[in-house]
């Protein structure tokens, strides 16, 4: 995978991808394919995500090991998502998502995120929705690593955190909703699913901060010695 040498663009893509591009990809595909194209913005979601993710790259000798620690961790959450599927509102993914992005970085919290969403999806089923999932999932990784310094060995930051991604996850979910339901932002009807969905939200919210209270410290130790050792 070929590094963005420029650090201008770098610098540029970092922020355009994740706060304009990605979101006017989601929101405005939904309503101009509707159903009908939701594959083609799972695509242009996924290569935006390589992008943002490439622009992380700032010596080709950590960008291998970080892409395989982002494999990793995509797997991982994936394969958790898969096991608590039996219970409404619980997955590990978001919390995932923060431990990892707080030692790798956002651009690949970021990626971590987005590729859950759409792997998990396997099986859990694709639809107009995943791409609305990658964009929550990857933002919440985002920035956990924007904020790792503040993060970093803080349990109950993190958790608060993690309980907040929660509500943040809902609500964009709850937009794809309004979108889907009207074809157009649609301000009561969005207020009553958020509404609606608040006993869901909240046990996603306090399952998201239980799992990075007992995930927090393996992940810290292990991923902690992989930062220190290569760099990353």
């Amino acid at each position: 995978m070929r590094v963005i040498q420029n650090e201008k663009v770098r610098t540029v893509l970092s922020y355009l991808i994740p706060f304009v591009l990605i979101p006017a990809v989601v929101i405005g595909g939904i309503a101009v394919f509707r159903s009908r194209g939701y594959s083609y913005l799972i695509f242009a979601v996924s290569a935006l995500t390589i992008l943002l993710f490439v622009c992380g790259f700032d010596r080709r000798k950590t960008g291998t090991r970080r892409l395989a620690l982002v494999a990793a961790f995509v797997a991982l959450a994936s394969a958790g998502r898969a096991a608590f599927s039996f219970i409404p509102g619980v997955n590990p993914v978001t919390a995932v998502t923060i431990l990892a992005a707080v030692y790798l970085g956002g651009e690949a919290g970021f990626m971590i995120g987005a590729f859950s969403a759409l792997v998990s999806n396997i099986f859990a089923g694709q639809g107009v929705w995943t791409p609305f999932q990658m964009f929550a999932w990857g933002m919440i990784g985002l920035f956990a690593g924007i904020f790792a310094k503040y993060f970093e060995g803080r349990k109950l930051r993190l958790c608060v955190y993690a309980f907040f991604c929660g509500i943040f996850y809902s609500l964009i979910m709850d937009v794809w909703t309004t979108l889907w339901t009207y074809d157009a932002f649609n301000l009561p009807f969005y207020l009553a699913s958020i509404t609606s969905a608040v006993p869901y939200t909240a046990v996603y919210a306090v399952s998201n901060a239980a799992f990075v209270w007992l995930m927090a410290k393996p992940f810290s130790e292990k991923l902690g010695r992989i930062k220190l050792k290569y760099g990353i």
